[in-house]
């Protein structure tokens, strides 16, 4: 979009946090872009092939278009996600806690829920997520820093990287396929497009999808979700989708998605290739050095922090940053916005975060939330040496998430 419509974006996210209590310091002159959030995967299928199961007893089954069972054991619980502050140039905050229990947060944030399954940040707070269920036998486990209505983690132990990314591959050739009966389904599988719950494979863009002719991914195996935004087709249309998908003793359990179709997103045009064109140099899913990887804890705060400061929260940026909305628009990072040197405290919530995912492997961070109250949102963005070098939003539009 144009100057002209960041001003725009940017009016109507301060107008819209003026009838509560904005955050300190007031807005910066200029508008902001609206921001987009990120998606997940699903596990396994493929025509004979094995999924691998790691940690669980009970082997993968195999078979033309068969359904994958993969036997999922317990695991110890794993440090949460939880928020801490300011990373590379701020104020520092808690890291989360044990036990599938939550984080809390600097200057008087309220901590998440502590129940296994669903937790996360209530509005106003930071919390880290509680964990959800373990594999037979097994004890809850931590999980990454989910918000209202998002979803909790399993333990860590029996989720793997190769699981995830098997489990996301598996869910675009039964997309393309336009079947879902080859994946893992746990019975009580829920499935948004664009916050709608819809039965899965029979409406959205399960009717009319392609092969998938890109993806930019964030593997979470403490959270046991994969995040990814994508290029799909639509017919004869390429179509930028995000996809959140979570697991839970290996079933999958939850999928979102959010996909932009043209009039979706009214402050930006929607540009899939330019996705793809920028790919490589941001280099997305390359390892990032272990020398400059930033922490768990550091991933989900600069994602609480950006969104519940907006446009306060755009912090740590990398002079070369670039961001995109569904692909258009390419600005500077740091355009419309500032940097507070302060905490998200319990009455910032200019956008709250639902579902904070992280891939320190990568530098990966993923975040889901609203924007303006109309469209259903993920970002995605790549640190590195304590800097963030470039975000990328998926924004659709909305009643709600669909989650909360």
């Amino acid at each position: 979009m144009g100057s002209s419509k960041i001003g725009v974006a940017l009016a109507l996210v301060v107008g819209a946090c003026s009838a509560g209590s904005p955050p300190e310091g007031g807005s910066p002159n200029g508008g902001a872009p609206a921001l987009g959030g990120s998606g997940g995967t699903a596990v396994t299928g493929g025509t004979g092939g094995t999924i691998p199961t790691a940690g669980g007893s009970g082997g993968a089954a195999t078979g033309m278009g068969g359904a994958v069972g993969i036997g999922g054991s317990g695991g110890t619980p794993t440090t949460t996600g939880g928020m801490a502050g300011n990373p590379a140039g701020g104020s520092s905050g808690a890291s989360g806690s044990e036990s599938g229990g939550v984080s809390g947060t600097p200057n008087g944030g309220a901590s998440g829920s502590a129940n296994a399954g669903a937790s996360g940040a209530p509005e106003g707070g930071s919390g880290g997520a509680s964990g959800g269920a373990a594999g037979a036998g097994g004890s809850n486990g931590g999980g990454g820093s989910d918000g209202n209505g998002g979803s909790g983690g399993q333990s860590s132990e029996g989720c793997t990287r190769e699981l995830l990314k098997a489990t996301l591959k598996a869910y675009f050739e039964a997309l393309a396929a336009r079947d879902p009966s080859t994946l893992p389904l746990a019975d009580t599988v829920k499935f948004t497009e664009n916050g709608e719950e819809l039965e899965l494979g029979k409406a959205g863009l399960w009717k009319g999808a392609g092969e998938v002719k890109h993806t930019q991914s964030a593997f979470d195996t403490e959270a046991c979700s994969v995040a990814t935004q994508a290029i799909v087709p639509e017919g004869a249309m390429d179509i930028p989708l995000a996809v959140r998908i979570k697991l839970e003793n290996q079933e999958i359990t939850e999928i979102e998605t959010i996909a932009v179709r043209p009039g979706d997103y009214a402050l930006e045009s929607s540009n899939p290739q330019a996705i793809i064109d920028i790919a490589d140099d941001i280099g997305w899913e390359e390892p990032v050095p272990e020398a400059e990887r930033a922490s768990r804890e550091t991933i989900i705060a600069w994602m609480d922090k950006y969104f519940r400061l907006f446009p306060q929260g755009l912090c740590n940026l990398a002079s070369t940053c670039r961001r995109l909305e569904n692909g258009g628009g390419n600005y500077p990072c740091s355009l419309g916005g500032s940097c507070a040197n302060r905490q998200p405290g319990p009455n910032d919530a200019n956008m709250v975060p639902r579902v904070i995912l992280a891939d320190e492997e990568t530098g990966i961070g993923v975040g889901f939330t609203m924007f303006l109250g109309q469209y259903t949102d993920m970002h995605m963005f790549k640190m590195s040496g304590g800097e963030v070098r470039a975000v990328h939003a998926v924004l659709g539009s909305a009643g709600s998430s669909g989650w909360d």
